[in-house]
C-alpha cells in the first residue's frame, strides 16, 4: 500500500503555514460594523438559501459556541450519519432554536463571544495537533490549518450578510489574502484521484492585491503544495478573486468559473482543478 501525504512526517505537502492568529480580531471587528450597519428589513433578506441573515448571524454564533467548547462532550451522530449530514444537522437545529432572539439580543451577544473567539485563536500553538480539516484531506490537522478555516468561515459568512443586504465583497486583502490562501490548500485533496507522471505541476494564479500563485506538484503517491522544484508545469489556472472565494465556497459551480478563468495548458487538468472546495457544504 502506497504512504499517503497525510502520513508523511510533517505537514510540508500542505504549503507554509499560515497565522491567522492575529486577523480574527479584525475580522470581529468588521462583523460587529456590517451588523450595526443593517436596517431593521436586511435580517430578513436571505442571506443563503433557507436561512435569513438573522439566521446566518444566529449560525455564526453557533460557531463561535461550538469553537469554544469543542474539547467539551457535544451531541453525537445519529446512526449512519455522514459528516456533513451531521454538520447540516447540528447547524439547522441552532438556527431552529434561535429563530425568537432579537437581531439586538444576537448583535450583543455575539459582540461579547466574538471577543473570546478573538482571544482564544490569539493563544493557541499553531504546530499543536488539532480537528481534522475534511477538505484539504487531513486528520488531525494541525492548528494553523484548522484555525485558518474557521477564520475562512467567519469571513465568509460575513460576505454573504454583505451580499444579502447590497454590498460588495470586502475586499480588504489584508483579510482576503489569508482566505484565498487558505482555500488553496484544498489543491492536493482536490487532485488526489488525478494520475500523472511525478513532477508534473499544476498552478493557480489569483490576480490582484490579495492574489498570488499556488503550485500542486505530483509525487507519485499524491500532490504536495511543498515549493515546487524542477517539476513540468502541465496547466496554469488564473482567477481574479472573487471568481476564486465563490467558486471555494461554492458560491459558484466549476461550470461558471470555468467560464471565467484563463486557462493554459492541458484542459483536464485545469477543469480537475477547478473542482476545488474549500468548505463542507
Amino acid at each position: 500500500m502506497k504512504p499517503q501525504l497525510n502520513d508523511m512526517p510533517g505537514h510540508s505537502w500542505l504549503g507554509a503555514p499560515i497565522d491567522a492568529r492575529s486577523l480574527f480580531a479584525p475580522e470581529q471587528a468588521a462583523l460587529m460594523a456590517t451588523l450595526h450597519g443593517l436596517a431593521p428589513a436586511d435580517w430578513g433578506k436571505e442571506a443563503v438559501p433557507g436561512w435569513t441573515v438573522r439566521d446566518l448571524a444566529a449560525h455564526v454564533l453557533g460557531d463561535f459556541y461550538g469553537r469554544l467548547a469543542r474539547d467539551e462532550d457535544g451531541p453525537g451522530f445519529a446512526p449512519g450519519e455522514t459528516l456533513e449530514a451531521f454538520i447540516h444537522r447540528i447547524n439547522q437545529e441552532w438556527v431552529d432554536a434561535h429563530r425568537r432572539v432579537s437581531p439586538a439580543a444576537l448583535t450583543d451577544t455575539l459582540d461579547l463571544v466574538g471577543g473570546q473567539i478573538s482571544r482564544f485563536f490569539e493563544a493557541t500553538d499553531p504546530d499543536a495537533p488539532s480537528l481534522g480539516v475534511s477538505w484539504a484531506g487531513i486528520d488531525p490537522a494541525p492548528m494553523w490549518l484548522d484555525s485558518a478555516r474557521d477564520f475562512t468561515e467567519f469571513w465568509t459568512h460575513r460576505q454573504q450578510i454583505r451580499h444579502a443586504t447590497g454590498q460588495d465583497t470586502d475586499a480588504d486583502p489584508r483579510l482576503l489574502s489569508v482566505v484565498l490562501d487558505t482555500f488553496m490548500r484544498a489543491l492536493p485533496h482536490t487532485l488526489r484521484d488525478v494520475t500523472v507522471p511525478a513532477g508534473t505541476q499544476v498552478q493557480v494564479v489569483i490576480d490582484g492585491p490579495a492574489g498570488g500563485a499556488w503550485t500542486a506538484t505530483a509525487t507519485g503517491d499524491g500532490w504536495t503544495l511543498a515549493e515546487p522544484g524542477g517539476g513540468r508545469t502541465a496547466a496554469v489556472v488564473r482567477f481574479d478573486a472573487e471568481t476564486a472565494w465563490r467558486l471555494c465556497t461554492r458560491g459558484i459551480q466549476p461550470d461558471t468559473a470555468l467560464a471565467r478563468v484563463r486557462i493554459d495548458g492541458d484542459l483536464q487538468l485545469a477543469e480537475a482543478a477547478c473542482q476545488i472546495v474549500s468548505i463542507v457544504y
